[in-house]
């Protein structure tokens, strides 16, 4: 069986996802596991819960990916009387390391806005947030690194057609997706944020947005913005449209580790909800 080194793939992860794209207080990159492990099969899920965790081990798997952090805040202690701890004791136990591409996938150039509007069938227009990149020379990468995306359409559709083809290339989930907004609508500019997004809902109105997508939108941000700016909102559940990343990272990483040292390892995408709510009345 082939395999490589935790440190060989994490090489390539940084270099789809650099780690200079991280916000200020984000802390992405390896978290658990020694560099000189061997890995011959990479798991990938949106959280590292203890349900991901036991997947990926069960999966036979060294290497687990996740967009979301194991720890948000800085931590004194990882013991196993804990529920974090005890991940990484598990962890540990069966040499499988854990890698995180949080705000770094986000603003990566395959990252969460490119799965957004790949699965849309989105024209991409570019970064929402555009982040400066001085290490690139190509101009249309540049453009492209940022929180979020904006996307169009050719011919407009109506704002409850575009909805329903969120809610179809969206995991399943209780939550389901809200619409703000006249179904009626015609929807040609998207912007995009996967994740909390109504921080960005500025932005989104300042690039002539029909619709924003995000997902932990507040009712006041929303009803002042509906009312001030006329544009329609789509909130969807946090985890299933950060899982869309996914589309993109099952074939982006195997081509690169298979580019870079010759080595086909196989890469798993959970199918585990991780959405926290179970039940909708």
């Amino acid at each position: 069986m082939s395999t490589l080194t935790v440190g060989q793939i994490v090489k390539v992860l940084e270099a789809l996802y650099p780690l200079r794209y991280a916000e200020d207080w984000d802390e992405p990159g390896l978290i658990v596991g020694d560099t000189g492990w061997q890995v011959s099969k990479i798991y990938c899920a949106v959280d590292p819960t203890e349900e991901t965790v036991s997947a990926a081990i069960s999966a036979g798997a060294q290497l687990l990916i996740t967009h979301h952090p194991l720890y948000f805040r800085a931590t004194h202690t990882v013991a196993g009387s804990t529920f974090r701890g005890a991940l990484v004791t598990k962890l540990i136990e069966n040499h499988c390391a854990l890698w995180v591409g949080h705000t770094n996938a986000d603003s990566a150039v395959r990252g969460q806005g490119k799965a957004f509007v790949e699965a849309l069938g989105l024209k991409d227009c570019g970064a929402l947030v555009p982040r400066e990149d001085g290490r690139s020379e190509d101009k249309q990468e540049v453009e492209r690194v940022g929180l979020g995306r904006i996307g169009e359409y050719d011919q407009a559709i109506s704002l409850a057609e575009f909805a329903k083809r969120v809610s179809d290339v969206l995991p399943r989930s209780q939550s389901g997706i809200l619409i703000a907004g006249d179904p009626h609508r015609q929807v040609r500019r998207v912007a995009a944020l996967p994740g909390s997004g109504d921080s960005e809902i500025k932005k989104a109105a300042a690039c002539g947005a029909d619709v924003y997508v995000t997902s932990d939108l507040r009712h006041h941000p929303v009803l002042d913005a509906v009312q001030e700016t006329g544009m329609a909102f789509i909130n969807t559940p946090h985890a299933a449209i950060e899982k869309l990343w996914f589309n993109l990272a099952q074939t982006d990483i195997p081509e690169a580790l298979l580019t870079r040292y010759g080595v086909d390892i196989p890469l798993e995408v959970t199918r585990i909800n991780t959405d926290p709510w179970s039940m909708r009345i």
